[in-house]
């Protein structure tokens, strides 16, 4: 039992998360480099002669230079066991990100150094707080003009409502920075320029602020600058607080450029320190944590055929309690069944490595027969809970989809069936129908993921045709049947794969017309059995 509290309290396992853009996937390849995973870092904004993001592994994403899956990626560094999840920052994908920020115990939120707190980080950080998971930050982009920091943690206050430590400081003026100092250590670190473009880690000068030749080389201007910044800090900012920063009331900043390599290091080896170990997780009979002793997961991703060749199909768990062992036979709640979990597997990407153990807070891949889905139950034969359910998100744009050769069915159905339990799409049939489906999504970028997907993965082309619906809520009542629904002339009644009853309405106004003139009804924007966010 000690040995499996000894290994909890060396993993950290967090997620990064921040508006499109901000440089989340470039930081993510970073945080590699410097753990020893990879040797030489591929910008997402490629140059032709550079390599792709390592963590970036579908072909749309390589094309794209943007990231719509959820990748998990493990590496050793200073005796830790680091699980990094990157998600995806486009807002069309938060369904995802919002089921990954389930399995991580902290988040990193990246900020642009120009734009400050942007619209998807705002939403994403309010999951964060909803979760109480500790919120560490790290400005990015410091190698181009930006706002000051100053400015930039007034905005952390009033638009996130959370104040900022910062644990290292900018050193330069008006946006022209050459380096960071260490608040902790009292020294400067100034970055040597590179023609690496970032590929290979950065060398640095280390010294005190108070010695003559770092005065001389930083020149009097920036070294006043610095000084009387450090001053303000310690006589007017917040005192470091561990505890607020584990109730996600403080968080602790970090200044730095991940496309340089400027302040990466530092910010990983302070945040490994101050990142909190394995959390417990709540289920149906208290909180489960790695002290609980015997063997708990829960899936929190499903991914289809990442490797093509092999058409697989793999669950990521997370684990909460106990150990596991490879080979191992486990109980799944929500089938009642047991079940063996073959070919365990960890990530660096599309490289994979065999497991043997896993301890609380790993993340591992297990081959699915078609057996897991997102927000399953696994623990130990025997034992009879079920964790918190994940978040459901109503779709707000709908299409119908068919094969466009009615001799590829078959390979049709089984696409659609797959990316559904992927939770890439959400899926509805109206009754009576077999050649199409409706296909649901939170936005416009999963159809073209889907219609790509399908044609890459599945060999199938599709004819998509959008609907004119915004709404869609679960109808449930005392002997519901579809012809009982009034008022539904400008609206479409589907089943979800369930087989429970739908409605697709145009808009806000049109919904509360349908709701008023069937009062025995309920409407909701989520099915009972699931939890909104």
């Amino acid at each position: 039992m000690q040995d499996i509290i000894n290994q909890a309290n060396q993993r950290r396992t967090f997620a990064i998360i921040s508006h499109p853009d901000a440089g989340k996937t470039t930081l993510t390849e970073k945080l590699l480099l410097y753990g020893g995973a990879i040797h030489l870092a591929g910008s997402v904004k490629a140059r032709k002669t550079q390599k792709h993001a390592v963590s970036d592994w579908m072909e749309i994403e390589k094309q794209r230079g943007i990231s719509v899956t959820s990748s998990v990626l493990q590496f050793d560094y200073q005796g830790f066991r680091v699980n990094i999840l990157d998600t995806p920052g486009h807002q069309d994908f938060s369904e995802d990100t919002y089921r990954t920020l389930m399995a991580a115990d902290s988040a990193v939120m990246l900020i642009d150094v120009a734009k400050g707190v942007e619209e998807q980080t705002k939403k994403l950080f309010r999951v964060c707080k909803q979760r109480g998971i500790p919120i560490f930050t790290f400005v990015n982009k410091l190698d181009r003009f930006g706002k000051s920091p100053f400015e930039l943690m007034e905005e952390l206050e009033n638009v996130l409502g959370i104040r900022a430590y910062p644990m290292n400081w900018p050193v330069g003026v008006h946006g022209n920075y050459t380096g960071v100092y260490n608040r902790q250590l009292a020294q400067v670190e100034l970055f040597d320029k590179d023609g690496s473009h970032g590929q290979k880690a950065l060398s640095s000068t280390i010294g005190s602020v108070d010695d003559p030749s770092f005065r001389q080389l930083l020149g009097e201007d920036v070294h006043q600058a610095l000084c009387d910044d450090i001053e303000l800090l310690d006589m007017a900012g917040d005192q470091f607080d561990q505890d607020k920063v584990a109730q996600g009331e403080l968080t602790p900043m970090f200044f730095g450029s991940a496309m340089t390599n400027f302040g990466v290091q530092p910010f990983l080896e302070e945040f490994l320190r101050l990142a909190p170990p394995p959390r417990p997780r709540q289920s149906s009979i208290g909180a489960i944590g790695p002290e609980t002793g015997e063997f708990s997961a829960f899936i929190f991703k499903i991914q289809a055929n990442m490797n093509p060749a092999h058409r697989d199909r793999i669950a990521f768990m997370r684990i909460c309690s106990g150990k596991f062992e490879r080979g191992m036979s486990v109980f799944h709640v929500q089938s009642g069944k047991l079940v063996k979990l073959g070919q365990p597997q960890q990530f660096l990407a599309q490289d994979r490595v065999i497991v043997e153990e896993a301890f609380p807070g790993d993340i591992i891949g297990v081959f699915d027969p078609g057996t897991f889905g997102i927000g399953d139950t696994i623990c130990q034969p025997g034992s009879q809970f079920t964790f918190q359910d994940f978040p459901v998100f109503p779709p707000e744009q709908f299409a119908r989809v068919q094969a466009k050769d009615t001799m590829k069915r078959k390979q049709f159905v089984k696409g659609m069936t797959q990316l559904t339990q992927e939770g890439a799409v959400q899926v509805f049939r109206q009754p009576n129908t077999l050649e199409s489906f409706i296909v649901g999504a939170v936005g416009s970028l999963q159809f073209e993921v889907l219609q790509y997907r399908l044609k890459q993965e599945y060999g199938v082309d599709i004819l998509m045709h959008h609907l004119p619906y915004s709404v869609a809520r679960w109808v449930e009542g005392e002997g519901f049947h579809p012809k009982a629904l009034k008022s539904m002339d400008n609206g479409m009644l589907v089943e979800d794969i369930k087989e429970r009853p739908v409605v697709l309405i145009t808009n806000e106004w049109q919904f509360n017309w349908v709701r008023d003139r069937n009062p025995d009804f309920e409407f909701l924007v989520t099915p009972t059995n699931k939890r909104a966010v």
